[in-house]
């Protein structure tokens, strides 16, 4: 199978920008859906599965997907395809289900920081043991470093909240969530390249995610309660619209850029429009600091560092 792209380098990190500030969207969506109903579970239930309804139309009315579909089967039979590259909902599963519990208690910033490290540190260990579609990409000293830079800023956002009565254990889980995404990535890219249509990754991604956060979301409000009423606000149900869109255009791209280079050019995209959702509508009691500031800064840095080297390494190819 080559690995040829039929996309350009530089217009593939354009769309992984632009996808980064969906991810920044849809977090403060769905982390105010979790708030409005008091259950992160059932927000995040509503959000993949809402995306998952929309998705079931489309394989409806569009044959590119069925056939996708068939595709996919024979590729898993026949051993081009392992079971568990069909398993990357379940990262998204718990992606979305940390914006519902861990987003708005955070800060969007804040929030989008932690996801950075994991996504960054996902990114660097997917390239070098080859998971994603384009093959393993070499190990460098400047990767190293960006990692570390993006660590670095995570550290400095996190020491201007150390103080305020938000559990630190919340940081944990956006920063899983941003590792699983790498991997999600990566699986996601073989799919489409197999089934020949993002259509079909992006289904078969909300079906398992659905699944699993549905079964979460039994389990949870068994021990504790389901919540009794749903908001009315419309644009609070837009999450897996959203996730639709990215989800899918991830798919596309990865096998251009890489899982690292993907990775940081969402980072661009989700801390810049982070910044700009908090600055112009904060979350209740976490107004933009100097030190939310500073650390995107620092993250942002980091992206320049790995994805400057990306690209002086491609043109040596």
């Amino acid at each position: 199978m080559s690995t040829r792209s039929v996309l350009p380098v530089w217009l593939a990190v354009v769309f992984s920008v632009l996808i980064g500030a969906m991810y920044a969207v849809q977090s403060r969506v769905n982390g105010e859906l979790g708030v409005r109903i008091g259950d992160g579970f059932t927000a995040a239930v509503i959000s993949f599965g809402s995306g998952l309804v929309l998705l079931s139309v489309a394989m409806l009315l569009w044959p590119t997907g069925r056939r996708g579909l068939t595709r996919v089967g024979e590729a898993v039979r026949g051993g081009e395809l392992s079971w568990w590259h069909l398993f990357g909902g379940v990262s998204g599963a718990l992606f979305v289900l940390s914006q519902g519990l861990a987003a708005s208690l955070l800060g969007l910033a804040l929030f989008s920081v932690a996801i950075v490290a994991g996504q960054t540190i996902s990114g660097l260990l997917m390239d070098q043991f080859g998971v994603g579609p384009g093959g393993k990409r070499p190990l460098t000293a400047t990767k190293v470093i960006g990692v570390l830079v993006a660590l670095a800023a995570v550290a400095w956002t996190v020491s201007g909240q150390l103080k305020s009565d938000v559990p630190l254990w919340l940081l944990w889980l956006p920063l899983a969530a941003g590792i699983a995404q790498g991997w999600q990535q990566a699986v996601n890219g073989h799919v489409r390249i197999l089934a020949r249509s993002a259509l079909t990754a992006t289904f078969l991604n909300f079906l398992t995610g659905t699944i699993a956060l549905f079964l979460a979301a039994v389990l949870h409000g068994l021990a504790v309660g389901f919540p009794t009423a749903l908001p009315t606000s419309p644009w609070l149900y837009l999450g897996g619209a959203i996730g639709c869109i990215f989800i899918a255009g991830a798919a596309v791209v990865v096998r251009t850029t890489g899982v690292l280079l993907l990775g940081l050019s969402i980072v661009a995209g989700q801390l810049l429009c982070a910044l700009a959702i908090d600055l112009i509508a904060p979350t209740s009691g976490h107004p933009l600091g100097l030190t939310t500031v500073g650390g995107t800064a620092l993250a942002l840095a980091a992206v320049v560092i790995v994805g400057f080297r990306w690209r002086l390494v491609g043109r040596r190819r």
